[in-house]
């Protein structure tokens, strides 16, 4: 490919509205163009390393046994709404009506479609487990759309279903999808962590996510220094603390006039922040509760909605929480409220002694609180966050990076079947539910994320596989010698040949712009070629992550490719 015949455009400014690096260098270097909020044009360059990322990812799927379908990206109402997710999906799902007044969806996701599909497809035992797989646009209708391709409102995913007699044969195309996945990013060339996850609007009994790790990612992601454990933070565990020391302080109320939170009544109280107790009121549809952590650790949302009791919580009014404490928040406990409540306390929280919370009065916490004596035994549950430092499970320590999801998969069980009947007859001939497995591949936010990972002051650091080009020519030929063009496109030739993805840039620029543009976006090799060059019998090859160039003969540029 020659690039004087490729539309490429570059520009230096850094975009004000940009605020991840791979937003500003994808714009920078021409890959994308902003339509609308959340809503990109790919240009022809951003459209090259897309497809590099879909051909891995299909190749992958393939390999891994799953056979290639394609629903329609616009679904009919009646089909979520069998689910339950009509509703549950919330403002995100993009609601249309047709001429006739017909109300469809926009699709985020393809369950409810896969299951249709199977149910009119699939009739026997002896068709399972197969496993069907799209590559499609998707949209959901972000709230506040932001980091370019990173949290779009339209994005390109691989999302893929399979469907199972049994839980046991789930679980294997379960394992099966994620050895599929990590080829693939090893594929990409990338550094990813796969980890516990929470399904999340999805739902099903166990998912895990591939995150590539990141700086600037969004969701925190726990790992032990003991083991491969690792989970992102909605799903992250420590491990359980140890026996709860026996009452060594009297029960006494403490004046704290102006301190309503943890930190200040440690300090004023000259404890660690530890000994502090934090209060947590919420409402659910069987009334109010008092969640407790530890005034060091933070409530952990996710799970303190999967609690008995808890789904579907909110946090409690003032007027609610006087109503059932008779006090106001930042003097909040579970001591002598003004009615019956109902108490769920962290992990960590039961096992401690001679601990201080709000004492259920304006200007007062109560020190030296101990279950079984002053409170009864709690209800105990894991709530909290896993943080750094905190002891593992396997022995070892947790540890805090940052990760940008690419992947998901999830096991279903068979909600999503059993809503829209999506049955076949097991070999007694008796009707069965199948189980579903569901598996995405944020195929565009792969882009975003590979970008974030790799790149410099320069610009992008594409590894191979992705790069739109491995390798670019560039000619040096302010005299237009007919030798040097000619030197040029032979080398292009011969790079082709040897299998390698080449383009030639002839666009006649300026030795520093064009040098400039190869490296913004992002090719990994360079190799120039020059009237100078020539006559030593030499090019100019120079590595994306190399800081020197080097001079190479024509054997050893292609002995080099030849790695």
């Amino acid at each position: 490919m020659r690039l004087s015949q490729f539309h490429l455009r570059t520009t230096k400014e850094t975009p004000s509205d940009a605020e991840l690096t791979s937003h500003r260098l994808m714009l920078r270097a021409g890959m994308i163009r902003k339509l609308a909020s959340g809503l990109y044009i790919w240009s022809p360059l951003g459209l090259r390393v897309l497809r590099k990322v879909e051909r891995i990812v299909r190749e992958e799927m393939e390999n891994a046994g799953a056979v290639e379908f394609q629903v329609p990206t616009i679904q009919p109402k009646e089909l979520w709404e069998a689910t339950g997710r009509w509703e549950k999906f919330g403002p995100q799902l993009l609601k249309i009506k047709d001429r006739k007044d017909q109300v469809f969806c926009y699709s985020p996701t393809a369950e409810e479609a896969a299951a249709d599909f199977a149910r009119q497809e699939l009739s026997s035992y002896k068709q399972l487990p197969v496993n069907f797989f799209q590559i499609q646009t998707k949209f959901r209708d972000e709230i506040r759309p932001r980091f370019g391709v990173m949290r779009a409102r339209e994005f390109l995913m691989k999302d893929a279903y399979s469907f199972h007699l049994d839980d046991e044969c789930l679980v294997r195309e379960y394992e099966n999808m994620k050895a599929a996945y990590a080829r693939v990013f090893t594929r990409l060339g990338l550094d990813f962590r796969m980890v516990q996850a929470d399904s999340g609007a999805i739902g099903g009994d166990a998912s895990q996510e591939f995150h590539v790790i990141a700086d600037s990612g969004e969701d925190a992601l726990v790992f032990s220094t003991g083991s491969d454990y690792a989970a992102n933070m909605e799903a992250a565990v420590a491990a359980a603390p140890g026996p709860r020391a026996a009452a060594g302080e009297a029960l006494r109320k403490v004046e704290t006039p102006t301190q309503k939170t943890c930190e200040a009544v440690a300090a004023l109280l000259g404890i660690e922040l530890s000994r502090t107790v934090k209060s947590i009121a919420v409402m659910t549809e069987a009334g109010f509760v008092l969640a407790l952590v530890r005034g060091d650790h933070d409530v952990n949302e996710i799970k303190l909605g999967k609690v008995d009791g808890l789904q579907g919580y909110r946090m409690a009014g003032e007027a609610e929480i006087a109503t059932h404490l008779g006090s106001e928040p930042g003097f909040l406990g579970p001591l002598n409220p003004a009615q019956p409540i109902r108490v769920v306390a962290d992990r960590d929280v039961a096992a401690m002694a001679d601990f201080v919370v709000g004492a259920n009065e304006v200007g007062f916490h109560i020190a030296g609180v101990n279950w079984g004596r002053d409170l009864p035994e709690p209800e105990v549950a894991d709530i909290r966050n896993a943080k750094e430092g905190d002891r593992a499970a396997d022995g070892g320590e947790l540890r805090v990076a940052r990760g940008i999801e690419v992947g998901h998969v999830f096991q279903l069980g068979r909600q999503y079947a059993q809503a829209l009947n999506a049955t076949v007859l097991d070999e007694n001939g008796k009707a069965q539910v199948m189980a579903m497995g569901c598996y995405g591949i944020g195929i565009s936010r792969i882009v975003a994320a590979a970008i974030e990972q790799n790149h410099d002051d320069a610009g992008i650091i594409w590894p191979d596989a992705m790069a739109p080009w491995q390798v670019v020519v560039c000619v040096i030929n302010p005299k237009q010698d007919e030798s040097v063009s000619a030197a040029a496109a032979d080398l292009l030739a011969e790079l082709q040949a040897a299998g390698l993805d080449a383009a030639l840039d002839d666009r006649g620029l300026r030795p520093g712009n064009m040098f400039a543009d190869i490296e913004l976006i992002g090719v990994p090799h360079r190799v120039v070629v020059s009237e100078r060059g020539l006559a030593a019998g030499t090019f100019e090859y120079r590595a994306r992550t190399a800081s020197e160039a080097e001079s190479l003969d024509r054997a050893g540029l292609m002995a080099k490719f030849a790695k």
